[in-house]
Protein backbone atom coordinates (compact mmCIF):
# COMPACT_ATOMS: atom_id res chain seq x y z
CA UNK A 1 0.00 0.00 0.00
CA UNK A 2 1.55 3.30 -0.65
CA UNK A 3 2.33 5.24 2.17
CA UNK A 4 4.46 7.84 1.04
CA UNK A 5 5.46 9.74 -2.26
CA UNK A 6 8.69 7.25 -2.60
CA UNK A 7 6.11 4.46 -2.42
CA UNK A 8 4.27 6.36 -4.96
CA UNK A 9 6.96 6.58 -7.56
CA UNK A 10 7.81 3.12 -6.94
CA UNK A 11 4.67 2.01 -7.70
CA UNK A 12 4.23 3.65 -11.11
CA UNK A 13 7.64 2.88 -11.81
CA UNK A 14 6.79 -1.27 -11.53
CA UNK A 15 3.47 -1.02 -13.31
CA UNK A 16 5.46 0.52 -16.09
CA UNK A 17 7.77 -2.54 -16.49
CA UNK A 18 4.63 -5.15 -15.46
CA UNK A 19 3.27 -3.85 -18.88
CA UNK A 20 6.37 -3.05 -20.80
CA UNK A 21 5.97 0.16 -21.16
CA UNK A 22 8.56 1.75 -23.04
CA UNK A 23 9.25 5.64 -22.46
CA UNK A 24 12.73 5.88 -23.46
CA UNK A 25 13.53 7.92 -26.48
CA UNK A 26 11.05 7.42 -29.27
CA UNK A 27 8.93 5.64 -27.20
CA UNK A 28 8.36 8.88 -25.19
CA UNK A 29 6.70 10.49 -28.18
CA UNK A 30 4.88 7.00 -29.57
CA UNK A 31 2.95 7.43 -25.44
CA UNK A 32 2.10 11.24 -26.35
CA UNK A 33 0.13 10.59 -29.79
CA UNK A 34 -1.02 7.19 -28.83
CA UNK A 35 -1.65 7.02 -25.02
CA UNK A 36 -1.32 3.07 -23.59
CA UNK A 37 -5.31 3.13 -21.97
CA UNK A 38 -4.29 0.87 -19.03
CA UNK A 39 -1.31 2.57 -18.41
CA UNK A 40 -3.33 5.26 -18.36
CA UNK A 41 -5.48 4.01 -16.18
CA UNK A 42 -3.25 2.80 -13.77
CA UNK A 43 -1.38 5.86 -13.21
CA UNK A 44 -4.79 7.41 -11.97
CA UNK A 45 -5.59 4.63 -9.69
CA UNK A 46 -2.03 5.11 -8.25
CA UNK A 47 -2.62 8.71 -7.25
CA UNK A 48 -5.59 7.73 -6.09
CA UNK A 49 -4.00 5.89 -3.50
CA UNK A 50 -1.73 8.06 -2.99
CA UNK A 51 -4.36 11.36 -2.41
CA UNK A 52 -6.51 9.13 0.15
CA UNK A 53 -3.81 7.44 1.87
CA UNK A 54 -0.94 10.24 2.35
CA UNK A 55 -2.66 13.83 1.32
CA UNK A 56 -5.92 13.81 2.79
CA UNK A 57 -4.12 12.28 6.26
CA UNK A 58 -1.92 15.08 6.04
CA UNK A 59 -1.85 16.62 9.73
CA UNK A 60 -1.24 20.42 7.55
CA UNK A 61 -5.19 21.27 7.24
CA UNK A 62 -4.36 23.38 4.10
CA UNK A 63 -2.77 20.57 2.31
CA UNK A 64 -5.53 17.67 3.59
CA UNK A 65 -8.02 20.43 1.79
CA UNK A 66 -6.27 20.44 -1.10
CA UNK A 67 -5.54 16.78 -1.59
CA UNK A 68 -9.90 16.37 -0.47
CA UNK A 69 -10.48 18.53 -3.61
CA UNK A 70 -7.74 16.76 -5.79
CA UNK A 71 -8.79 13.86 -5.20
CA UNK A 72 -12.73 14.36 -5.83
CA UNK A 73 -11.70 15.36 -9.53
CA UNK A 74 -9.21 12.33 -10.01
CA UNK A 75 -11.80 10.16 -8.65
CA UNK A 76 -14.63 11.66 -10.78
CA UNK A 77 -11.97 10.72 -13.82
CA UNK A 78 -11.37 7.22 -12.51
CA UNK A 79 -14.82 6.47 -12.68
CA UNK A 80 -15.34 7.73 -16.04
CA UNK A 81 -12.06 5.73 -17.52
CA UNK A 82 -13.26 3.23 -15.71
CA UNK A 83 -15.87 2.57 -17.11
CA UNK A 84 -14.73 2.76 -20.51
CA UNK A 85 -11.98 -0.08 -20.14
CA UNK A 86 -14.59 -2.10 -18.34
CA UNK A 87 -12.69 -2.14 -15.04
CA UNK A 88 -13.98 -2.20 -11.71
CA UNK A 89 -11.70 -2.31 -9.35
CA UNK A 90 -11.38 -0.09 -6.01
CA UNK A 91 -7.51 1.75 -5.38
CA UNK A 92 -5.52 -0.15 -2.47
CA UNK A 93 -6.47 -3.67 -3.80
CA UNK A 94 -3.55 -4.83 -5.82
CA UNK A 95 0.19 -4.30 -5.07
CA UNK A 96 3.08 -2.69 -7.36
CA UNK A 97 3.90 -3.99 -10.40
CA UNK A 98 0.21 -4.82 -11.88
CA UNK A 99 -0.12 -6.14 -15.27
CA UNK A 100 -3.40 -6.54 -17.00
CA UNK A 101 -3.18 -8.05 -20.05
CA UNK A 102 -6.61 -6.02 -21.77
CA UNK A 103 -9.26 -3.97 -21.34
CA UNK A 104 -12.34 -5.53 -20.69
CA UNK A 105 -14.62 -6.59 -17.68
CA UNK A 106 -12.47 -7.14 -14.91
CA UNK A 107 -14.20 -6.81 -11.37
CA UNK A 108 -12.46 -6.73 -8.07
CA UNK A 109 -14.28 -6.40 -4.62
CA UNK A 110 -13.04 -3.50 -2.79
CA UNK A 111 -12.14 -5.80 0.05
CA UNK A 112 -9.61 -8.01 -1.81
CA UNK A 113 -5.69 -7.82 -1.10
CA UNK A 114 -3.48 -8.70 -4.21
CA UNK A 115 0.39 -8.68 -3.63
CA UNK A 116 3.18 -8.00 -6.15
CA UNK A 117 3.18 -8.48 -9.71
CA UNK A 118 -0.05 -9.65 -10.56
CA UNK A 119 -0.85 -10.73 -14.02
CA UNK A 120 -4.65 -10.28 -14.81
CA UNK A 121 -6.81 -10.84 -17.44
CA UNK A 122 -10.10 -9.94 -19.44
CA UNK A 123 -13.79 -11.23 -17.32
CA UNK A 124 -12.20 -11.96 -13.90
CA UNK A 125 -14.43 -11.61 -10.81
CA UNK A 126 -12.41 -11.26 -7.71
CA UNK A 127 -14.77 -11.26 -4.54
CA UNK A 128 -16.61 -12.24 -1.41
CA UNK A 129 -19.69 -15.12 -0.87
CA UNK A 130 -22.66 -15.21 0.85
CA UNK A 131 -22.77 -11.71 1.99
CA UNK A 132 -19.50 -12.14 4.18
CA UNK A 133 -17.37 -8.79 3.61
CA UNK A 134 -14.22 -11.32 3.59
CA UNK A 135 -12.66 -11.64 0.30
CA UNK A 136 -9.50 -13.23 -1.37
CA UNK A 137 -6.24 -12.81 -0.03
CA UNK A 138 -3.74 -13.68 -2.85
CA UNK A 139 0.03 -13.66 -3.02
CA UNK A 140 2.84 -12.23 -4.93
CA UNK A 141 3.62 -12.96 -8.60
CA UNK A 142 0.32 -14.48 -9.34
CA UNK A 143 -1.09 -14.75 -12.75
CA UNK A 144 -4.65 -14.64 -12.89
CA UNK A 145 -5.94 -16.27 -16.33
CA UNK A 146 -9.12 -15.03 -18.43
CA UNK A 147 -12.91 -15.62 -16.85
CA UNK A 148 -11.08 -16.64 -13.59
CA UNK A 149 -13.70 -16.67 -10.75
CA UNK A 150 -12.23 -16.29 -7.26
CA UNK A 151 -14.64 -15.92 -4.05
CA UNK A 152 -14.79 -16.06 -0.63
CA UNK A 153 -12.41 -16.22 2.72
CA UNK A 154 -10.07 -17.29 1.26
CA UNK A 155 -5.90 -17.21 0.43
CA UNK A 156 -3.72 -18.02 -2.28
CA UNK A 157 -0.08 -18.29 -2.07
CA UNK A 158 2.74 -16.87 -3.67
CA UNK A 159 3.55 -17.54 -7.71
CA UNK A 160 0.27 -19.36 -7.78
CA UNK A 161 -1.03 -19.61 -11.69
CA UNK A 162 -4.50 -19.90 -12.46
CA UNK A 163 -6.13 -21.62 -15.72
CA UNK A 164 -8.33 -19.99 -17.79
CA UNK A 165 -12.63 -20.45 -16.78
CA UNK A 166 -10.92 -21.97 -13.29
CA UNK A 167 -13.42 -21.32 -10.16
CA UNK A 168 -11.51 -20.85 -6.94
CA UNK A 169 -13.68 -20.92 -3.83
CA UNK A 170 -11.26 -22.73 -1.35
CA UNK A 171 -7.58 -21.75 -0.12
CA UNK A 172 -4.16 -22.83 -1.64
CA UNK A 173 -1.32 -22.74 -0.20
CA UNK A 174 1.48 -24.50 -1.85
CA UNK A 175 3.61 -21.79 -3.78
CA UNK A 176 4.84 -22.03 -7.48
CA UNK A 177 1.29 -24.36 -8.30
CA UNK A 178 -0.89 -24.62 -11.41
CA UNK A 179 -4.49 -24.50 -10.46
CA UNK A 180 -7.19 -25.14 -12.87
CA UNK A 181 -10.58 -26.21 -13.42
CA UNK A 182 -13.92 -25.82 -11.47
CA UNK A 183 -13.69 -26.07 -8.77
CA UNK A 184 -10.28 -25.76 -9.36
CA UNK A 185 -7.50 -28.00 -8.10
CA UNK A 186 -3.57 -28.11 -8.28
CA UNK A 187 -2.61 -29.72 -11.29
CA UNK A 188 1.44 -28.99 -11.44
CA UNK A 189 3.56 -27.86 -8.11
CA UNK A 190 7.29 -26.46 -8.74
CA UNK A 191 6.54 -24.29 -11.27
CA UNK A 192 8.21 -21.10 -12.33
CA UNK A 193 5.98 -18.14 -12.10
CA UNK A 194 4.21 -15.95 -14.97
CA UNK A 195 7.56 -13.77 -14.54
CA UNK A 196 10.47 -16.20 -14.37
CA UNK A 197 8.71 -17.25 -17.68
CA UNK A 198 8.13 -14.26 -19.30
CA UNK A 199 12.29 -13.63 -19.18
CA UNK A 200 12.78 -17.28 -20.58
CA UNK A 201 11.12 -16.18 -23.56
CA UNK A 202 13.19 -13.18 -24.28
Amino acid sequence: MIRSKADYYYYLNQDKLALGINTQGFGHLRYFFFPHPIWKWERLLRKLEYLKNVEMKSSNLFLRYLGYLYFVVSKIKFRRMSIRLGFSISPNTFGPGLSIAHYGTIIVNENVRVGANCRLHGCVNIGASNGCSKAPVIGDNCYIGPSVVIFGDISISDNVTIGANSTVNKSFNIPNSVIVGSPAYVVKENVPNWLQMKEKDV
